[in-house]
């Protein structure tokens, strides 16, 4: 009776949350395009995508090392591998920064618009 309950009980909830499809004019018969237009907006891009998920990364070991350094009761070595998360996370952190700042420094010297602070770069009219 339990499996019936848990089967039925799943079924609704799929139900429940699936979402409508439309259908929607993909250009059948045509060949798919794919285009990159900007060779600089992808390595911007890109760029600003590495920096976000390293920055991320830095803040889930940050957090991973204070919960490791919490929970080692005491323990030298679960506290020295705790220390050494958090010094790599916090030598991680000084990377992303000079990363972002070189990447700023050479956009400047190039003379690029935008960078990383703006997420849509307005061409000049002249």
């Amino acid at each position: 009776m339990k499996k019936a309950i848990s089967f039925v009980n799943t079924a609704a909830l799929s139900l429940m949350l699936a979402a409508p499809a439309y259908a929607q004019n993909i250009g059948v018969g045509k060949p798919a395009e794919a285009k990159i237009t900007d060779i600089g907006r992808l390595v911007q891009t890109g760029i600003s995508a590495a920096i976000i998920i390293s920055g991320i990364l830095v803040f889930v070991f940050l957090v991973w090392g204070g919960i490791e350094w919490l929970t080692s009761g005491g323990d030298k070595t679960k506290t020295e591998n705790a220390k050494n998360r958090i010094t790599a996370a916090l030598v991680g952190l000084a990377i992303i920064a000079s990363s972002w700042a070189l990447v700023r420094i050479i956009a400047y010297f190039f003379g690029v618009e935008g960078g990383l602070e703006s997420g849509i770069s307005i061409p000049k009219p002249y």
